[in-house]
């Protein structure tokens, strides 16, 4: 008996076209190298291939279910990443990133994405989430945990990088 996946569904195809940014951005938070984001993103895209039979549009919201797979592949890709020599610092110039303001932001935006380095891989994740402007309800439901802790690890979060950045 083969135990080959099944074959890419059109549905499959275009949720994934739809949430690529999404998918990126998480590759990006997680890896400073341009071919490591790379490799994390195809490995996104495939665990959430073999997760799609699974996936039941009632028991979550589609960009939840993402989110929780993306977060899970990156987190796991990291691990298994700083068991082996670390890449450099993650670079703020990097392609699958907004590109940065012109000015006087630019500055703060760099000396944020460096503050971000220095995060955990799940303060990466709040991060990303609130950025992306995700509800407490949303983080809370994407990573597992209830709305107050999100609050807490949120503002615990935000006072480590105000810290950070008066540092730099």
């Amino acid at each position: 008996m083969s135990s080959a996946a099944p074959p890419v569904s059109a549905d499959f195809t275009a949720l994934i076209g739809e949430y690529q940014p999404l998918l990126l951005r998480v590759a990006r938070l997680y890896c400073a190298d341009a071919a490591d984001r790379q490799d994390l993103y195809q490995d996104i895209v495939l665990q959430l291939w073999r997760a799609w039979p699974q996936y039941r549009p009632g028991a979550a919201k589609v960009s939840t279910w993402l989110y929780r797979v993306a977060l899970n592949v990156a987190v796991s890709d990291l691990r298994r990443r700083t068991r082996q020599p670390a890449p450099g610092p993650l670079d703020p110039e990097a392609p699958y990133a907004a590109p940065p303001p012109e000015g006087p932001d630019a500055d703060d935006l760099a000396q944020l994405y460096r503050a971000i380095g220095h995060l955990s891989d799940v303060e990466k994740a709040f991060v990303l989430l609130y950025l992306e402007e995700r509800s407490y309800e949303e983080m809370a439901d994407i990573l597992g945990i209830t709305q107050n802790n999100v609050r807490v690890k949120m503002h615990r979060v935000q006072e480590k990088l105000r810290t950070l950045i008066v540092r730099a």
